[in-house]
């Protein structure tokens, strides 16, 4: 392991490695900093991406990601030798917490409300986003999820999107067991399209998607996997898990989680979302589950807002923040 002192205060030295962990390789980072306590250790820590990091405007973005803060003042050394060294690095602006992209955990919980955590959602104690901001970051995008604790509710509307839907040939199917490992290559395909135009959005390799979901596969439920297809195209997928983690913290197996939906951007699939959801809720209801998570919506989201307004009411929010780094 090859390590480089970068920045030294006080007593806290920040080290510059460039292989840490599997982690650390698997989401192709571009360095890792580890804040170092001559007289304790290891008090902090994040990765950095700047080759292949998301575009905003006319920014070069670097990424701060991997996070982990012990103290405030080790936070602070880290932070600022991790703006130094996207600097270094030709960024213009900084923005975190991500790991290197958006198909990767980003966002810190800023507003964490009286639920527990679910299963796959970002969790973070109170102190690391207040670092960011005492280390000169500001928000940049919003974020929340929303709990459905009645899944008979029905949206009016959805009768009239179906039948458009239909006419245009449009089938609504949960995949089967053992078809969801062999569908990923399409999904993947159709989330590309789907994606491309997103706020912060990057490419991912096939391998980096199948990689992702191999380690799901052993926990995802057939029927909560549903595919929209025309023909033989796939024009929407949604992706809902049960909440592993109610187990965990001794709760009631009675919540499932929402957490991908995407539409080819075609005006003839208009409703195709809100179709997709409402069937989910049918079917977690069929199911057995009596709640249901709408995870990790961007606010300025319209389309999400007006899918899952219908249901369900914010619980949670999360913050993404950035700094300019020409100043």
């Amino acid at each position: 392991m090859r390590t480089v002192e970068c920045n030294v205060a006080s007593e806290i030295r920040v080290l510059s490695t460039d292989l840490v962990s599997a982690q650390f390789e698997q989401d192709h980072a571009d360095a890792h900093l580890v804040a170092v306590d001559d007289s304790s250790g290891p008090r902090a820590q994040c990765s950095l991406w700047w080759s292949q990091a998301p575009m905003l405007e006319h920014s070069r973005l670097g990424t701060i990601g991997h996070y982990q803060a012990q103290d405030d003042a080790s936070a602070q050394v880290l932070l600022d030798a991790a703006r130094d060294r996207l600097r270094v690095a030709g960024c213009s602006r900084a923005i975190g917490p991500m790991d290197g992209s958006s198909w990767r955990r980003y966002r810190f919980v800023t507003e964490a409300g009286t639920e527990p955590a679910f299963f796959l959602e970002p969790q973070n104690p109170p102190e690391w986003p207040r670092q960011f901001v005492t280390a000169g970051f500001v928000p940049l995008a919003s974020y929340y999820s929303s709990l459905n604790s009645d899944l008979s509710r029905q949206d009016s509307r959805l009768s009239k999107a179906e039948a458009r839907l239909r006419s245009q040939s449009v089938v609504l199917r949960s995949l089967k067991a053992g078809e969801v490992e062999l569908y990923l290559p399409r999904i993947y395909r159709m989330c590309c399209v789907a994606f491309k135009n997103s706020y912060l959005y990057t490419e991912m390799t096939q391998r980096d998607f199948l990689q992702q979901y191999d380690k799901l596969l052993p926990l995802l439920c057939g029927d909560l996997l549903i595919v929209a297809e025309r023909q033989s195209e796939t024009v929407g997928f949604l992706f809902a898990v049960p909440d592993l983690l109610r187990r965990k913290h001794a709760l009631p197996f009675d919540t499932f989680i929402i957490k991908t939906l995407a539409i080819l951007p075609r005006r003839q699939l208009g409703g195709l979302g809100a179709v997709l959801v409402g069937r989910a809720q049918l079917i977690g209801a069929q199911l057995g589950f009596r709640r249901c998570i709408h995870a990790l919506m961007q606010a300025e989201n319209r389309l999400a807002r007006n899918i899952s307004d219908v249901y369900a009411t914010p619980m949670r929010r999360y913050t993404l923040y950035t700094q300019d780094l020409r100043s």
